[in-house]
């Protein structure tokens, strides 16, 4: 467990990915990475950002984008952090988030809403790895 958006956090979200057997029934399917823009606000004071590589339940790469190189992934959600905060603490639901853009989405939206079950359970995971926020 750790705090939300530390790089121990996303350390911890990898290993919970890589380790749920429920996530990994969820997500068997599932082929594309992320990358996720936090805007500052509330207790961050600057942007970060993250990219996880998502294939078939596990997590192959997780790590804090330092702009030292370009990165690009299949998606991109981007928020305030605020908003992902109300997301771990369960109250902004994920699908919802989305459709209103509380959370952004760049990338192919018809494909994550085929894939509820498994954003669900992602965010699920999220929630469990998380004990605080920065």
């Amino acid at each position: 467990m750790a705090k939300f958006p530390l790089p121990e956090w996303l350390d911890a979200l990898m290993a919970k990915l890589n380790s749920d057997e429920k996530y990994a029934q969820a997500a068997r399917n599932w082929e594309g990475d992320m990358i996720f823009q936090i805007e500052p606000g509330g207790s961050l004071q600057q942007p970060v950002s993250f990219y996880l590589d998502l294939w078939h339940g596990k997590c192959r790469k997780a790590f804090v984008i330092d702009g030292s190189q370009p990165v690009s992934a299949v998606f991109t959600l981007k928020a305030p952090y605020d908003n992902y905060v109300r997301l771990l603490k369960s109250e902004l639901d994920p699908m919802q988030a989305l459709l209103t853009r509380k959370i952004g989405v760049q990338g192919n939206m018809a494909v994550l809403m085929r894939s509820v079950p498994t954003v669900l359970d992602f965010v699920r995971c999220c929630r469990e790895v998380t004990d605080g926020f920065a």
